[in-house]
């Protein structure tokens, strides 16, 4: 888990990478379900694991034809099941949280930070489950915290006691950036409605408690919003990296569609404030200029 990120000292990634509304342009025009891991790799150095949280653990098959596609700099972000997180909310799960870690045993040399996204009232009383369950967390493997309930965004007591936990693991914690989602309101767009439904309202709490600070940008169908949002976010990711740490940044939009064109808007922007690697054209577009 040494190399460096393709991505020079930033990981960028999308919320999935199996999405045919992505053909023509991240994929090729007529790309195969096997082949949009390797396209989607090519791009990007990162991708958040969405599949565990509702499915669970993969199966040892499907575990190992991801090993063999994806590329040794490439991390994937999965989610702990949400039979771990929201129905057993963290309390005696640690033979199943074995399992789960054992299940992707090929990837531990690819994995990045594990997401342990906690219910939206998953509250300070239950930290003491958190605290446990990163105190067998092996030490090898990174994970991130998740929390939503609106307790941990007061900068009270329940705040700082979650935040002392997760310096003292040197546990990274999630930073959900809803604001340009929530910019506007969602009017009649079913998509945007929906959006705004399934994603929590909390302020944005900007803090840095490992060595791979983790951003889940939310995003509008308004681009001016959007690059509007993620302006503070250029100086804050360069610092990051200018002092060694290697940040974390999913770009998400209400339905996803156009999240690879924002994401490599994102990413060149930041590129103009501190020394990146160029992005991989887009397997869709290197195609169609060949036309």
């Amino acid at each position: 888990m040494s190399e460096a990120p393709a991505n020079g000292g930033l990981r960028l990634g999308l919320a999935m990478w199996a999405n045919p509304d992505w053909r023509g342009s991240l994929y090729s025009p007529y790309a195969a379900s096997s082949e949009a891991l390797p396209e989607y790799a090519a791009v990007f150095s990162c991708v958040e694991g969405n599949t565990t949280f509702y499915s669970g653990a993969p199966r040892e098959k499907v575990v190992a034809g991801w090993a063999a596609q994806a590329p040794a700099h490439f991390r994937f972000c999965f989610k702990l099941p949400a039979a771990l997180t929201h129905e057993a909310r963290l309390a005696g799960v640690e033979a199943r949280l074995d399992d789960f870690l054992q299940r992707l045993a090929p990837l531990h040399d690819r994995l990045g930070p594990t997401m342990i996204q906690l219910p939206r009232d998953f509250g300070a009383d239950e930290l003491p489950h958190l605290a446990q369950l990163l105190k067998r967390w092996p030490q090898q493997l990174p994970c991130a915290v998740e929390v939503r309930d609106s307790e941990f965004f007061h900068k009270g007591s329940a705040e700082r006691d979650l935040n002392a936990l997760l310096i003292s693991r040197h546990v990274d914690r999630v930073m959900l950036d809803t604001r340009a989602l929530f910019a506007t309101p969602a009017g009649d767009d079913a998509r945007l409605q929906q959006a705004q439904r399934e994603k929590p309202r909390r302020p944005l709490h900007v803090i840095s408690t490992g060595k791979q600070p983790l951003v889940r940008f939310i995003g509008h169908f308004d681009d001016a919003i959007n690059q509007q949002r993620f302006t503070p976010w250029i100086e804050r990711l360069a610092l990051w990296i200018e002092q060694g740490k290697t940040p974390v940044l999913f770009v998400h939009t209400p339905d996803n569609r156009q999240a690879p064109l924002l994401a490599r808007a994102f990413y060149k922007r930041l590129g103009e404030r501190i020394a990146l690697p160029p992005l991989t054209p887009f397997a869709g577009e290197q195609q169609a200029s060949l036309f």
